[in-house]
């Protein structure tokens, strides 16, 4: 998904129609699951006025107000319907579209107007759920004519809750998808909460906590919306639903400050509207308070606004080049669009398999996985930068501790490895002699060819014994751990053999050693060393005068 993104992103009306296709595919799903054939869908609402409590209100037809359907600010509700049932059988009641009810009373009629059964439930309520996460309840009722009368209130409504009977087997197959979705998605939920809030605690990032406190506020409003909450741990106060989206909505705005990196100056307008809608939301956290029963309305009004934000940061964003907003673009583009549809619908048609909840929840996931992507891509970006960056500094690091034309750890590798050496080792500094006659007589081709050389054949011939360095010029140094001279002498003397046979008939060295054990100063071991070699070069010199006709390599 997060590979195609930018692709997504540079054609927008393309990904637009593709979202709605999507979407409509999803609303086609929900029709083709919604095996149930609900019985007694289509009677009338009323609302109580001055209800005092009374178990027969609903009998008192002065006080029904006919209503479409239940106000969004909430209240008392009657649901009126009758319905006809063609053979003996087990039957489900249950409400369609919501499932944010605080109380709800079924009484069933039979045609001599006797009540065969009372059933209660709701948020708010105690009473257990046979069906979890829904609020199904069973009945047994014999074949004939009967009428349901519905009792619903609640401090205020998402949607529009529907009240419908259906067989128990065909009830028991709707609602398996919607509850695996809610399941799913509030385990999705739970685990990226825990994840931005490990990330925030660890990277100290603001983008990361505002993102888990988002996070956090969907999963108290999901968990008793959809009966989580109320089923797993009897939590049943109604407000849940309600106040923590308002707090969510709050840092969402921020997340995308911070995510987008959003300046004061370069992007001021964007800016300013953030801390304006961050404002705004302020606002309506005390007047939640205030008037409790337009909360979800407040919340609901809020969600619109951080979408919105979102989508208009993402775009302005990624119209400039940045990479981060174009895979951003993807993930709040698909929360727009499923959001969008959740908060301005009250009604699921023909489904009894999905309920705004669960649209809102799935926008809420949808978005929550595209970023978790997103950021996988950061990491896998950041990794490679970073294994990109250990590569080239090894390489350069290698480099200023390597002789271009031997490849022979220099001067400054020299320096690491004196400082290591242990105090039975050894330090040779050498003196190639014969290279300014090669540089003279033959060119500087030839002199490098004998510095190569000379490389070559004493690495082969020190082996283990020891490292050989080119410090500059014709000189070089050896290291040595073990400290045995004569076989570092053997060695030498071996080297300059090899390189005669090569062609270098002038070539020869002097040298000079120091031992470790003399100075623990590396200053001091090469000054003990180079004045040992320039001493024993000087010897040679002097005993080449007195015999001109003896050729003398290493004394």
């Amino acid at each position: 998904m997060v590979a195609f993104m930018p692709l997504m992103v540079k054609a927008m009306p393309i990904k637009r129609w593709t979202m709605r296709w999507l979407l409509s595919c999803l609303l086609a799903c929900q029709v083709l699951l919604a095996h149930a054939q609900p019985l007694a869908g289509s009677g009338t609402w009323y609302e109580a006025v001055e209800h005092d409590g009374s178990k027969e209100a609903w009998h008192e037809q002065d006080r029904l107000k006919p209503v479409a359907s239940p106000a969004k600010t909430g209240g008392y509700f009657i649901y009126k319907a009758a319905f006809d049932l063609a053979k003996t059988g087990h039957y489900v009641i249950d409400f369609d579209s919501s499932s944010v009810i605080g109380h709800f009373t079924h009484h069933i009629y039979n045609a001599a107007g006797e009540q065969v059964a009372e059933l209660k439930g709701g948020i708010q309520s105690r009473v257990a759920n046979p069906y979890m996460l829904r609020h199904g309840r069973d009945i047994m009722l014999p074949a004939g004519r009967y009428e349901l009368v519905s009792e619903v209130s609640a401090p205020f409504f998402l949607a529009h809750p529907q009240p419908y009977i259906a067989t128990l087997p065909e009830y028991q197959q709707s609602i398996k998808f919607g509850n695996a979705v809610v399941l799913v998605s509030y385990g999705a939920m739970l685990i990226l909460a825990i994840y931005y809030a490990a990330l925030g605690y660890i990277r100290k990032q603001a983008t990361d906590r505002m993102y888990a406190l988002f996070i956090l506020g969907n999963i108290f409003y999901n968990g008793t919306a959809l009966l989580i909450l109320p089923d797993l741990f009897g939590v049943h106060w109604f407000y849940l639903i309600s106040f923590p989206i308002l707090f969510s909505n709050i840092a969402y705005v921020y997340f995308v400050i911070y995510l987008l990196e959003l300046r004061r100056y370069s992007d001021s307008k964007l800016c300013r509207l953030g801390h304006g809608i961050i404002f705004l939301l302020a606002l309506f956290i005390p007047a939640a308070l205030i008037w409790p029963n337009i909360s979800l309305e407040l919340a609901r009004v809020g969600v619109g606004m951080i979408m919105l934000y979102g989508l208009t940061a993402g775009i302005r964003k990624a119209w400039r080049g940045n990479l981060l907003a174009k895979y951003y673009l993807g993930a709040i583009s698909a929360f727009f669009v499923i959001g969008a549809y959740s908060i301005t619908n009250t009604r699921v048609s023909g489904s009894q398999t999905f309920y705004i909840e669960h649209l809102g929840m799935l926008a809420v996931t949808v978005e929550m996985v595209l970023l978790a992507l997103v950021l996988a891509r950061q990491f896998a970006l950041l990794n490679y930068e970073k294994e990109h960056a250990l590569t080239l500094s090894k390489r350069h690091l290698k480099i200023a501790h390597t002789d271009a034309l031997t490849e022979l750890p220099n001067r400054y590798a020299l320096d690491q490895e004196l400082s290591a050496l242990p105090v039975d080792g050894v330090l040779v500094f050498i003196d190639i002699d014969g290279l300014k006659f090669y540089n003279d007589n033959y060119g500087h081709k030839r002199g490098d060819e004998l510095l190569r050389s000379f490389a070559y054949t004493v690495n082969e011939a020190l082996g283990e014994l020891g490292v050989l360095h080119r410090i500059g010029g014709d000189e070089f140094a050896i290291t040595s751990p073990q400290g045995n001279v004569q076989k570092l002498e053997a060695c030498l003397a071996r080297s300059i053999d090899m390189l005669r046979k090569q062609g270098f008939e002038f070539a020869g060295m002097s040298y000079g050693i120091a031992h470790a054990m003399e100075s623990r100063d590396s200053n001091m071991l090469k000054y003990l060393a180079d004045t040992r070699m320039y001493a024993q070069k000087r010897e040679r010199q002097r005993s080449a005068e007195q015999h001109p006709r003896k050729t003398t390599t290493i004394v």
